[in-house]
């Protein structure tokens, strides 16, 4: 399964009205006063900075990437009302491919942090395949038996299946991985051993570009944030997201990561307050591309859609290099809300939720049956953290790099296969849960076992050709908008269905809150619907009967739903 391309056909709607109101209504978060720009021609960059000069720009600084040069304008009057104008002037300028602000983003912001102390003691455990790292045992995203959760319970075999997976790959130094983040405590002796170091640097001459790769002495990676070459990481979310990649195994220290050698990079796009800009992101990527990385780890987001960014996603696409996203912790619907990158229609964007280790969605997961494309590990997730500590963090930022490290395992066992090869077999060979079935594109979570050997599992779904209408005698809808503390039922009896489901014409719930619950006649629940949809149809339901409840709360109202038809397929 693959992302939809109805996607591209709203790219041109969402170039044209990007700045429609985002500056206004304040949405759009940008640093003040700045504007980047794409020229057709660089030559003609005095001459457009002297025909603009009645909307109070001036040329800033360069962004010179591998492949391109932008240009960051200084805007004089940064209010937003000016900035938008601005915008709209240089858009409408035939020299200029675009003009946008310099957006900001942020690191996807961990739901819980638990920092622990520095020793670790390890749990008992009765597994033959405990490493000697003290705090295996709690790693329940690599191995979970039901029990060892960090706050305890969970589903045996809710993981993704790392044991199985090790005796077929367990990594190499040849695998380069960028992790676009905060940086890397590169000081951490869980990690030291799987880190990037540039040797010509290292090497080299202190203040002088030894490699000639544009920056200097860039010995573990560089930061974009603070424009210097020392990524180290002063918030932990990079280290974090590093460690469940590759944190050294058998070492007695801590942890052990998805893969037991790689070469991890530290790439600092973000501040050590975990906020950075469009030009940082495209810098860093850029950074990465030139340094030879086979996949790009991406734990942030948040900001509208930039041509720029994803000119530059594009271009590692076109380079044959895996760029996982976090889908983000609003518990949002991605296809009707957008969050970029994970968002980005591009053959290399594997957009990732986050699960629990009791095999459900994490509360504050987002989703997008179109726009995520899988699950994975997310909720109390042990890793390495800054100053050489370990802790726990939730969040989609969280689930994002155990995909990067099984991603990994798989270059280091077959060699950097085609990325779309590669991303078509990461969701077909995924776990089936039909917790995730409409919640994810795979319909499931994500299993290095699987995926190490192109196992694929049966999905066990109804042909979906099959499907008949079935109009309903009298519409089902709630009242526009609906009231609180409201409730409404409708039961379907459909004879001789094998299958039922839902078709939903139009619905705007209050997420997580207000909802439409289906379930079969004996009462098992099939699905919770909320938040706000046209044309969809429910999660297939099993025999000939459904019952339907409309069930709200006592705030936020909104307009409500309506249901006209159901679809079944005979026996």
């Amino acid at each position: 399964m693959i992302k939809l391309p109805f996607r591209l056909l709203c790219w041109s709607l969402l170039i044209s009205t990007v700045s429609l109101g985002l500056f206004a209504a304040g949405q759009a978060k940008y640093v003040p006063g700045e504007m980047i720009i794409k020229l057709q021609n660089q030559k003609m960059l005095s001459s457009i900075l002297d025909g603009h000069k009645e909307l109070g720009i001036n040329l800033k600084r360069s962004i010179k990437l591998s492949y391109e040069t932008l240009y960051v304008l200084s805007v004089e009057n940064k209010s937003s009302a000016n900035m938008e104008m601005v915008q709209q002037q240089l858009i409408a300028d035939p020299r200029i491919d675009y003009a946008e602000p310099n957006y900001l983003y942020r690191i996807v912001r961990p739901i819980r942090t638990v920092i622990l102390d520095d020793i670790l003691a390890p749990l008992e455990s009765d597994t033959p395949y405990t490493l000697n790292d003290p705090k295996f045992s709690q790693l329940w995203g690599l191995r979970n038996d039901g029990t060892n959760g960090v706050l305890g319970g969970g589903v045996a075999g809710a993981d993704i299946d790392a044991l199985r997976a090790w005796s077929v790959e367990r990594g190499s130094h040849q695998v380069k991985i960028a992790i676009i983040d905060t940086g890397i405590d590169y000081n951490h002796p869980d990690l030291q051993d799987n880190l990037w170091v540039n040797m010509e640097e290292q090497n080299g001459t202190e203040g002088v570009d030894d490699d000639g790769n544009g920056y200097i002495d860039d010995i573990y990676g560089y930061d974009f944030a603070n424009r210097d070459a020392d990524p180290l990481d002063g918030h932990s979310h990079g280290t974090h997201c590093a460690g469940t990649i590759g944190a050294v195994h058998n070492n007695n220290a801590g942890v052990a990561g998805v893969m037991a050698d790689v070469t991890l990079m530290g790439v600092k796009v973000f501040t050590d307050g975990g906020s950075g800009s469009t030009e940082n992101a495209i810098l860093g990527i850029d950074y990465a591309m030139r340094m030879g990385v086979d996949l790009m780890s991406n734990s942030w987001g948040g900001g509208p859609f930039s041509q720029a960014l994803l000119d530059s996603i594009t271009r590692a696409s076109e380079q044959g290099i895996i760029f996982t996203a976090a889908a983000g912790n609003s518990t949002s619907n991605n296809d009707s809300s957008t969050f970029y990158p994970a968002n980005y229609d591009v053959p290399n964007v594997v957009a990732v939720a986050s699960h629990t280790s009791s095999d459900r969605l994490s509360s504050f997961s987002s989703y997008g049956r179109t726009m995520v494309d899988i699950a994975a590990p997310g909720s109390d997730i042990l890793s390495t953290t800054k100053n050489g500590k370990y802790g726990t963090m939730s969040g989609t930022s969280m689930a994002t790099p155990h995909v990067s490290g099984v991603l990994g395992l798989l270059i280091a066992h077959e060699g950097r296969i085609p990325h779309q090869v590669m991303r078509e077999r990461l969701l077909a060979t995924s776990q089936p849960v039909r917790a995730y079935r409409r919640k994810v594109a795979s319909g499931g979570r994500i299993n290095a076992y699987n995926l190490l050997t192109n196992t694929r599992p049966p999905r066990n779904e109804p042909d979906p050709s099959a499907w008949i209408d079935y109009p309903l005698d009298e519409v089902f809808e709630s009242d526009h908008p609906y009231a609180a503390n409201d409730s409404k039922s409708l039961t379907v009896n459909i004879p001789g269905a094998k299958f039922v489901r839902v078709v939903i014409d139009k619905y705007d719930l209050e997420n997580r809150y207000d909802y439409i619950k289906l379930s079969t006649s004996d009462g098992v629940l099939i699905e919770k619907i909320d938040g706000k949809g046209e044309d969809v149809m429910s999660d297939f339901i099993p025999g000939g009967t459904v019952n339907i409840e409309f069930i709200t709360d006592r705030s936020v109202q909104k307009w409500g739903f309506v249901i006209t038809k159901l679809q079944y397929i005979a026996k």
